[in-house]
């Protein structure tokens, strides 16, 4: 995993909860190239972080979901039906006017796995 480009923590524990800061669909340090690719990249990247806590994509509760253009929501939602499966949590997708990186889509999410 890369290291966060901020002063935050990628993820921390809350007691049964999992808060993953928002991933960017950064692969090799740079941004993968399209809506699509870093919608898929940024849930890799979540999935990383997760791991790292010990938990996985199955134990999201919550994502918040952010995109520097919503007339990209179609393409974002497809890629992100396809990188989460089956699984649906509950979720939040916000239109902003940037991203760091200059990236296309972030995700946050909140896990719920029992420590």
């Amino acid at each position: 995993m890369s290291a966060p480009i901020g002063p935050y923590t990628p993820a921390v524990r809350a007691g049964d909860f999992i808060i993953v800061s928002g991933q960017l669909g950064i692969v090799g340090g740079s941004l993968a190239d399209g809506v699509t690719a870093q919608t898929t990249q940024a849930v890799v990247n979540l999935e990383a972080r997760l791991a790292e806590m010990g938990a996985g994509l199955g134990d999201v509760v919550k994502t918040m979901c952010f995109l520097t253009d919503m007339g990209t929501f179609s393409e974002f939602n497809d890629a992100y039906v396809a990188a989460f499966g089956d699984h649906r949590p509950a979720r939040s997708t916000i239109g902003v006017a940037a991203l760091p990186f200059n990236g296309a889509v972030e995700i946050e999410a909140w896990a719920y796995r029992p420590a």
